[in-house]
């Protein structure tokens, strides 16, 4: 049977620690069988979660014959890794395990240089520290998970989900996966990436700078068919000029700010109103309907029907009942 050990750290995020327990633990072969065995591993017998403590029921040692790692997020991603830990993953690597982490996790992993040279990815809010912390890792803050073979690491929260299903589907096809998602709630691939849950604001600009007059205009004026040369002119200076200021004080031009400043009242309308997609296009200065679908989709990474579908004031989502119990392999003896 497949063993998977989930690495519980100090300030492990309950949600991230949880999921792969539930997901591998639901997963049932056609036959009916089990497809994993769980094992929640820790280098101290108590592990401080935030809200409550846990005891692991096994140590580092658990993760020696382990067919897969897990790596879930920490509240302090930043911490120092411990030596053993940071020991216990390479060599759990060099046993050939599979190793992956869940949002934060990412972290913890990156520091034993196994990620060195590869792709990865995390919660977007944590990926410019991670890109900063490890500048070999080749970060990606659009994507819900990264796949290098075997070393995997996903997004935030629920992209643990996306990834855990992912690997069943590696593991034991489709079929199996596809049981699994339905279990827990969820499409067995969900329709683009992290973007669309980035809040998408505009560069802060602070307050008393030059350019804060012309993006109060900017903003009330979104509707409008805006090119370079109306903004320069509204601005009193050239175009070259308003280019070089922009990108002093925003790290932007003014056309990809507007952009973002209409892809971001977009997502507002289209959270908040029942508009019509042709409308909003219309509201937010868009020439037409197409652009708007493919700017929108180009910065969010789904279509405004599919943002609306996730994000719209309609949604109003139930309870869901529990599937059984969830159990826990402990160590032998």
């Amino acid at each position: 049977m497949h063993t998977v050990a989930v690495l519980a750290l100090d300030r492990v995020i309950p949600f991230d620690l949880s999921t792969p327990i539930e997901v591998f633990t639901r997963t049932r072969l056609p036959d009916g069988r089990p497809g994993y065995r769980i094992r929640v591993c820790a280098e101290h017998p108590e592990i401080d979660a935030g809200v409550f403590t846990l005891r692991a029921p096994w140590g580092l040692d658990g993760l020696r014959e382990a067919d897969t790692v897990i790596v879930p997020g920490t509240a302090t991603p930043a911490a120092p890794l411990s030596p053993a830990v940071r020991d216990a993953l390479r060599t759990a690597a060099r046993n050939g395990a599979r190793i992956a982490s869940i949002c934060s996790g990412t972290f913890p992993l990156a520091a034993t240089g196994l990620l060195d040279g590869l792709r990865a990815t995390t919660h977007w809010l944590a990926a410019e520290a991670l890109a900063d912390a490890h500048p070999d890792i080749d970060v990606d803050a659009d994507v819900l998970y990264v796949d290098n073979g075997q070393l995997l690491t996903s997004a935030g929260a629920a992209a643990g989900l996306d990834l855990c299903l992912h690997m069943i589907r590696r593991d034991y096809g489709s079929a199996v996966a596809a049981h699994a998602a339905r279990l827990s709630v969820m499409p067995l691939e969900r329709e683009g990436g992290q973007a669309q849950f980035i809040v998408h604001d505009c560069p802060p600009v602070p307050r008393g700078s030059a350019l804060e007059p012309l993006l109060t205009w900017l903003r009330e004026n979104l509707a409008r068919d805006l090119a370079l040369a109306d903004i320069a002119a509204h601005a009193g200076m050239s175009t070259r000029t308003l280019i070089r200021r922009f990108r002093e004080q925003t790290g932007s031009t003014p056309l990809q700010w507007l952009h973002r400043a209409r892809v971001r009242q977009a997502q507002h309308l289209l959270e908040t109103t029942e508009h019509s997609v042709e409308r909003i296009a219309a509201q937010v200065g868009f020439g037409s309907p197409t652009a708007f679908r493919d700017r929108f989709k180009r910065t969010t990474g789904v279509s405004p029907h599919a943002y609306r579908r996730s994000f719209g004031r309609h949604r109003c989502p139930g309870p869901v009942p529990r599937v059984g119990p969830v159990r826990v392999a402990g160590p032998p003896g």
